[in-house]
């Protein structure tokens, strides 16, 4: 009987042992800003590193230009996830990017009508461009996507007659959310594709993808913020563990499931 006592509490204590050395030493909050164009697939990933680790992650959202901003201010989190093309101005301008990075992946653009509004043919540019002009309202934001917005809009040779009649906001929750208050029977938004699945159930509906041949992406990557290196052994591992999550595979394929393309960064 004494030997059978043993043999459990050894058991046990080993079983202690090891819960101990799959969590941190110190649970952390580590602070993420992140492009809200990746939203549905950073939530589910960030989740799955709080389980796996014990830390926990507190996410906020912001447009690109509001990003770039960001990153010429003191740092505002430990890792940011912003479109590529901001890293690469960073990196123009001489500031510091060096170290670990993850590529989420790609958001392309798509159009969107709130629930009950016939929605356009987009099937082709043609269609597109008939719809544009068609339109009583064309609601875009001001930031990624309404930069590729312009862009196609200057493909079409559209661009003057579309401004005339555009409603443009911040961000792809405002566009979204300008549609749900919206009353014209003939008035879509243009936003990431991504960020328009998020408002699926309030009554956006995502008509489709731009066509392939006006389709524009935009990329994203996670870092650590820029030029920054914690000063706290902890806090550093703790980033280095994040880092290493959105690499893998679980993370690629959390971002796969949500819309987000992976992208070859």
């Amino acid at each position: 009987m004494p030997m059978r006592l043993d043999r459990r509490f050894g058991h046990r204590a080993v079983a202690v042992l090891m819960a101990t050395v799959a969590l941190p030493l110190q649970a952390l909050e580590l602070r993420v800003l992140s492009a809200g164009a990746v939203e549905p697939g950073m939530r589910p990933a960030l989740a799955a590193f709080e389980r796996a680790t014990g830390h926990t992650v507190a996410i906020s959202f912001a447009a690109a230009p509001a990003l770039r901003e960001a990153l010429r201010s003191p740092p505002a989190a430990d890792v940011v996830v912003v479109p590529q093309a901001a890293i690469d101005e960073l990196a123009e301008a001489g500031a510091d990017v060096a170290g670990p990075r993850a590529p989420i992946g790609k958001v392309g653009v798509g159009v969107a009508v709130r629930s009950g509004v016939a929605p356009p043919d987009i099937t082709s540019a043609e269609t597109l461009k008939a719809a544009l002009l068609g339109a009583e309202f064309v609601v875009f934001n001001r930031a990624s996507t309404g930069v590729i917005v312009e862009q196609v809009l200057q493909q079409l040779g559209i661009a003057d007659v579309v401004h005339a009649k555009s409603v443009r906001v911040a961000d792809g929750a405002s566009v979204m959310r300008r549609l749900l208050a919206g009353t014209s029977p003939r008035e879509f938004g243009l936003g990431a594709t991504t960020e328009i699945v998020l408002f699926r159930d309030q009554g956006v509906l995502l008509v489709g993808p731009l066509p392939a041949s006006l389709q524009k992406y935009t990329s994203y990557v996670a870092l650590p913020w820029p030029g920054v290196r914690p000063a706290d052994p902890a806090r550093a591992e703790a980033v280095g563990a994040l880092m290493r999550h959105l690499q893998g595979s679980e993370s690629r394929s959390q971002f796969a499931n949500a819309g987000i393309e992976p992208t070859t960064h």
